[in-house]
């Protein structure tokens, strides 16, 4: 048993040697970092001053405001619509059904950068949005110019990217439904619209749990639209948090004071997930 315990331990060690080494490692010497400060290569001690001076930081505070307000409006818009999405594409009277599925699941493997970046070619104010608008007599709009649009511009894009992807964890739940059960309620008289609320949403209650703590995660971490499309800009509108930690990291070179906001961002998401499990009765 002894060999065979030793055995099993020498396939497992790289694996575990990887894991500790690129993950265990960098996050204890990031917490250990956001109690110092750099200057001139020489870290010291400075205890939880990185962590006072974000209740003094303005642009943090806007930085959290708007990862909140993108939060709030674009997870529950993304939920909606892709549990709707895997609910019509999940009917069987539908045809091209491997056809819809790939078409809207294709955005989630874009690259982020590329698919950021024709947004942004569509979103400039002589962009193809604008000129299809102003055929219908809409003037330009400042997609990436105002700080509403600017915030707007953002959820369409995540919307555009995330909705798919979370279809596909839907429909697959969804093929784990029984059929029965459906047949039974039009049986009871109950149309399309009560069956969604009444079977389709409860059998999917974990796994639209599960869809909205990885949700939550990616918002909390959102950098890469903000980074390509605005900037962060106009006067700090789209400023993330994980755009503020990028600046202060890899701009401004404070690393101690980039793992403060990190690590912030991980309570968040912690306290986010508590609340979520709540809210669904699931302990």
């Amino acid at each position: 048993m002894r060999s065979q315990r030793i055995f099993s331990y020498t396939f497992l060690a790289p694996a575990l040697l990887l894991f500790a080494a690129f993950t265990i490692y960098p996050v204890i010497s990031s917490l250990i970092l956001s109690f110092q400060k750099s200057n001139g290569g020489v870290s010291t001690f400075i205890g939880f001053a990185n962590y006072t001076r974000l209740f003094h930081d303005d642009i943090f505070w806007k930085a959290l405001t708007n990862t909140f307000i993108i939060f709030i409006i674009q997870v529950p818009l993304m939920i909606i619509l892709a549990l709707i999405l895997a609910n019509l594409l999940n009917h069987q009277l539908l045809k091209l059904k491997g056809f819809f599925r790939v078409s809207f699941f294709l955005p989630a493997v874009t690259s982020l950068v590329a698919y950021s970046i024709l947004f942004s070619i569509m979103l400039q104010e002589d962009g193809i949005i604008n000129n299809v608008l102003g055929m219908i007599g809409i003037g330009p709009v400042g997609w990436l110019s105002t700080p509403f649009w600017a915030k707007t511009s953002i959820i369409l894009a995540m919307t555009w990217r995330w909705t798919g992807y979370n279809m596909v964890i839907f429909l697959a739940a969804l093929q784990n439904v029984p059929n029965e059960i459906y047949e039974a309620a039009s049986i009871d008289g109950a149309g399309k619209v009560r069956q969604f609320f009444s079977i389709t949403i409860p059998s999917l209650k974990p796994v639209i749990l599960f869809a909205g703590i990885l949700s939550t995660i990616g918002t909390l971490q959102l950098f890469d639209e903000p980074y390509n499309l605005t900037k962060g800009g106009p006067a700090d509108s789209t400023m993330s948090l994980g755009l503020y930690i990028y600046q202060n990291g890899f701009k401004y070179f404070d690393f101690g004071y980039a793992s403060a906001i990190a690590y912030v961002v991980v309570v968040l998401v912690a306290i986010l997930t508590f609340i979520q499990f709540k809210v669904t009765g699931d302990e």
